[in-house]
Order: C-alpha cells, then sequence, then structure tokens
C-alpha cells in the first residue's frame, strides 16, 4: 500500500480509503467490521464516513454508519490505527437539522453528534459535505446555471463557518478540515478567507471521479498542483457501473441500482462503459481494478475512496493498489475518453 500527504500536513493516508456509505442500508454491522478489519490488515489506513450515512440517505438510517464505526473503536480500542474523516450534511435534508444551511452553530452541533457517536474525541479531517449554494455535483451538471446565482451572504457565511472550524481545531476536536462536492471559485475563497483571516487551511476536496466522470481533470487539477488540495475520489466505479453489472438491463438484486442509485448508467454512459470493458478484457483486466488503476495515476490524487457491499468486492477494490496500467492501456483509455468525453 503506498501513502500520500494529506494536503500540506503531517498525515501520511494510504491511497485506498475505506468508504463507509453502504453500513447500515446494504451491510449490517457485522459487514462494517468485517471490512474494517480486513482493510486495515491489508495496510489501509483511511476512513471516510458522514453523518448523513448510510445511503441512500433516510430518517431511520441517519449517523447509523458513524454508529457502527464507534462500536468496532470501542469494542477493539483501535482508533489509533485510522487517519478519520467525516463530514457535516450542507442543506436539504428535513431530518437533518431541519434542512437548514450550515452556519457556524450547525457545523458545530454536527461535529458533537458525529464524535459521540464515533465514540472519539478527535476527527482527523472534518469536511463540508456540500455547499449551501448552488453547485454541480449530485447530477446537477445539465442543468447548474452559475451566472443565475447570487453570492449574497455566501462569503459571510463561508468566513462564519471557518471561525468555527478554527475554534474546533483549537480545542482539539478536529485536526484539520476539507471540503466536498465543491467548486474551483468555492476552493479558491475558502483559501484566500483562511489566509486573511488566519484561519484553518483546507487541505483536501471529496469530490466524484471515474472514467466516465473526470471534471477535476481542468480547473480543480491546476488548484490541486498549485495549492496542495489534494483530491479524495468518490464514485471511483461509478457506482458500481464500471464493473458492468448494469448492462442489457440487468439489475442485480440488492445492489444500489435495485435500490434507486444508478444514475450513472443511462443510454448514454452505456457505450462507453462497454468500450472499457472491452478495453479490460483485451488486456486481461479485472475492469474495476482497471478503473481504480486508473484513478490512483492521476496527479492530483490523494486517496480514492472505495466502497462495497460483499467481502469480494472488497478484496477485489484494495487490490487495485497493486494493479500497474501499462502505458498502452493508459493510450487506449485516453482514446476511449475522447470518444465518450462526458457519457454522464
Amino acid at each position: 500500500m503506498k501513502f500520500n500527504k494529506l494536503g500540506r500536513t503531517d498525515l501520511e493516508v494510504s491511497e485506498i480509503c475505506l468508504g463507509t456509505m453502504t453500513w447500515g442500508r446494504q451491510n449490517t454491522e457485522q459487514d462494517a467490521c468485517d471490512q474494517i478489519e480486513y482493510a486495515l490488515d491489508q495496510g489501509v489506513n483511511f476512513m471516510d464516513t458522514a453523518e448523513l450515512y448510510a445511503t441512500p440517505a433516510n430518517a431511520s438510517t441517519y449517523g447509523l454508519t458513524e454508529t457502527f464505526i464507534g462500536n468496532w473503536f470501542e469494542r477493539t480500542g483501535k482508533r489509533d490505527k485510522w487517519i478519520l474523516a467525516s463530514k457535516v450534511a450542507g442543506p436539504g435534508n428535513r431530518w437533518i437539522r431541519d434542512g437548514s444551511q450550515m452556519t457556524g452553530s450547525t457545523v458545530r452541533e454536527a461535529l458533537e453528534a458525529s464524535l459521540k457517536r464515533l465514540k472519539t474525541d478527535y476527527l482527523d479531517l472534518y469536511q463540508l459535505h456540500w455547499p449551501n449554494r448552488g453547485h454541480y455535483h449530485f447530477e446537477r451538471s445539465w442543468a447548474y446555471a452559475p451566472h443565475k446565482k447570487s453570492t449574497e451572504g455566501v462569503l459571510p457565511n463561508m468566513l462564519e463557518v471557518l471561525e468555527t472550524l478554527d475554534a474546533l481545531v483549537r480545542e482539539g476536536k478536529v485536526r484539520h478540515i476539507g471540503l466536498s462536492n465543491e467548486t474551483a471559485w468555492g476552493i479558491m475563497q475558502y483559501l484566500r478567507l483562511a489566509e486573511e483571516n488566519d484561519l484553518p487551511r483546507v487541505v483536501s476536496v471529496q469530490n466524484e471521479y471515474s472514467l466516465l466522470r473526470r471534471y477535476f481533470d481542468h480547473d480543480l487539477a491546476e488548484i490541486s498542483h498549485h495549492e496542495d488540495i489534494g483530491l479524495l475520489a468518490y464514485s471511483p466505479l461509478a457506482g458500481g457501473a464500471l464493473s458492468g453489472k448494469y448492462m442489457d438491463g440487468a439489475m442485480p438484486e440488492g445492489s444500489r441500482g435495485e435500490l434507486g442509485v444508478m444514475y450513472r448508467h443511462n443510454e448514454f454512459s452505456e457505450p462507453a462503459i462497454r468500450a472499457y470493458l472491452t478495453l479490460a478484457e483485451d488486456y486481461g483486466l479485472d475492469p474495476c481494478q482497471m478503473a481504480l488503476a486508473f484513478c490512483l495515476t492521476r496527479p492530483f490524487m490523494t486517496s480514492v475512496i472505495i466502497g462495497a457491499t460483499t467481502m469480494d468486492q472488497l478484496r477485489t477494490d484494495i487490490g487495485a493498489a497493486d494493479v500497474t496500467l501499462s502505458e498502452e492501456v493508459l493510450r487506449d483509455i485516453e482514446a476511449i475518453h475522447r470518444r465518450y468525453p462526458r457519457p454522464i
């Protein structure tokens, strides 16, 4: 397992991060424990969760994933083996603080509740799950129209949230802060406000990245390089679509697609997925490992967040860390990307 610096911190995180969002919906607490222990045995030291989880999100499973993790920490006493990240939910879910926007007070409220569920005194990384303002993530890219959005109150709110995060860092409850589902403009505003007001500097951004969704390759990659804001890539298998399990109308029992989370597989993405599946077969590669190994080649990548509902999937995904893609495979991946640059 390889390790990368988390931004400008002294933390070294494994290039594979254990994702947790299925724990509590598709996975039991015992499944979660088994995954934690297996990943740890394979050298993974980085785990990401969120107050929102499990997903697909609803009121009955809110906070359940963090509870599972906290129970494991309490039972094993191995909190110190993990670099632990969690996230405060943005606005929109009525069962989370009545769907309200993030403010200084709600960030503190959310953090205190997460620490209690996780049975720990601190988080290594605390992330803002999505912005208060509009953004292009969560399938909104085709309708995103920033010229129609007002910035009134946005910067004062960002500053208020940063000031609260600064207090939480000073109290020892948070070591570092990060963003998620953020844009280039948003990242730069947080960096500017931190520098101007001597507040904590963002160290990472957790955005979607996969063979099918490569928004990060351009402006965000430039920010990552010059500002040391590493990407923590979620959905590197496009919600499982890159495994090929949804091809030709298939709907595996117990899959996220069956739960209604299959938006990355449609009539536009299927030709691209088929091309990547053929490429993997031509080179004798597992398609999931090829997709993950590609993400690991990106110069802005700090860690790739994997999610698995079975131990076989977890073994395959973590095994991608040992796969080196040849120049020929990388060349052919780029050829497919040129044909299908934005299929979803």
